[in-house]
């Protein structure tokens, strides 16, 4: 039977957390609870940034140093290392976004490159991840979606996003490290589930290396995901998800709205509950076929994995089934779930400050539209600090 307080630990949630970043995290969290503050907080953040003003210091010591392991690799070897002596693994994702030129993906293939070597070295890096636009143009993917024709340099500029997803995906098979590829707008995303499927019939023979993303809040994913397990089959290849809810709502539907067409979302919170279980369920139920990354922050459906795990006989450290979590966020679900001897890993963002605020302002923003989640947080940070004191 699973135990349905195992979230509830909070000694073992915040053990690596020393009072002082109990007390950060703390106030963090009531900071982000504030929708005003957060608004206040984001322009005052661009502001500053754009006008040089020296606030980077401020920023490292409290919102980045929560959210983000360092500025470079070498940087998050520390907590790396700390994660890993509670059972917890690090996805390393360097979190620069919105790049438009040659040479910056070039950069990023380097970075990613370099990092599937780091991993090779490190028991506690067993997976890196990737974004498609951080190695191609966006415009690009978009235009190959809606089925238009390159231009021949955009058949060059194609051919080099196909040969850097390749790259990577062969160094990985090599070092036997798997690789997580990002999803991202619909509109994008038919050109980037190709390749990457391209990617899985080349490099998923007998063992799982690369894997889609599906954003559960669309209502398509599901069906998607089964006539890629039949295609699979059929031509002999294991196929890998990561499963998550998704993140680019507002922008999804506003798009539909505005373009006239049926929205890919679904219409509320309870069907993308339902639909992300749904497929989760899928998974668990082809486990032979498919291996499958749960990257979630909802208590229930980690509770609904373990209860289906059990029911199909999955071990808990079965390498076919990973739970996943952002660094600085939901480390009741984390580490409570590696001390059960669950398969662990941290999403951990890294990158120079000034480039990794994007992503920051993001975090901010989604957890302030999840109510629930911040106030999760805060109840339980206060516990923690409660049981301390006695």
């Amino acid at each position: 039977m699973i135990n349905r307080s195992l979230f509830e630990n909070t000694a073992i949630a915040f053990a690596l957390k020393s009072d002082s970043e109990l007390e950060r995290a703390y106030f963090l969290f009531k900071m982000i609870s504030s929708q005003p503050l957060v608004r206040i907080g984001t322009a005052a953040t661009n502001f500053a940034l754009k006008a040089n003003l020296p606030v980077e210091g401020l920023i490292r010591s409290t919102v980045f140093d929560h959210f983000c392991g360092g500025v470079n690799e070498e940087d998050c070897l520390s907590v790396i290392d700390k994660l890993y002596t509670k059972g917890v693994s690090s996805v390393l994702d360097y979190s620069v976004e919105g790049k438009e030129v040659e040479e910056e993906f070039d950069n990023a293939l380097e970075k990613i490159l370099k990092i599937i070597q780091f991993c090779d070295e490190r028991d506690a890096m067993p997976i890196v991840v990737f974004k498609p636009t951080g190695f191609g143009r966006f415009l690009l993917y978009q235009k190959k979606t809606e089925g238009k024709e390159f231009t021949s340099s955009e058949k060059e500029e194609w051919d080099r996003i196909v040969e850097r997803f390749d790259s990577v995906c062969k160094l990985a098979k090599e070092k036997d490290v798997e690789v997580l590829i990002d999803a991202e707008e619909s509109w994008m995303q038919d050109a980037a589930d190709d390749l990457v499927e391209d990617m899985m019939r080349k490099y998923n023979k007998g063992k799982t290396i690369v894997y889609n993303t599906l954003q559960c809040y669309r209502w398509d994913r599901l069906d998607y995901l089964k006539t890629l397990h039949e295609r699979g089959k059929n031509d002999g290849f294991n196929i890998g998800v990561k499963i998550v809810r998704g993140a680019y709502m507002e922008k999804e539907r506003n798009r539909a709205e505005e373009k006239g067409y049926k929205s890919p979302i679904c219409d509320n919170k309870k069907e993308t509950d339902d639909t992300f279980n749904s497929t989760l369920t899928y998974t668990l139920e082809n486990i032979k076929d498919i291996s499958v990354f749960i990257g979630t922050h909802n208590e229930e459906s980690c509770y609904l994995a373990m209860e289906l795990m059990e029911k199909y006989n999955i071990n808990k450290d079965d390498n076919n089934v990973w739970f996943g979590q952002l660094y600085g966020m939901s480390d009741h679900i984390s580490y409570n779930l590696a001390a059960e001897g669950y398969n662990v890993a941290k999403y951990i963002p890294f990158g120079p400050v000034k480039d990794v605020m994007p992503y920051l302002i993001r975090r901010a923003e989604e957890n302030t539209s999840v109510a629930g989640q911040t106030n999760r947080e805060l109840t339980l940070l206060k516990t923690e600090k409660k049981r301390r004191k006695l």
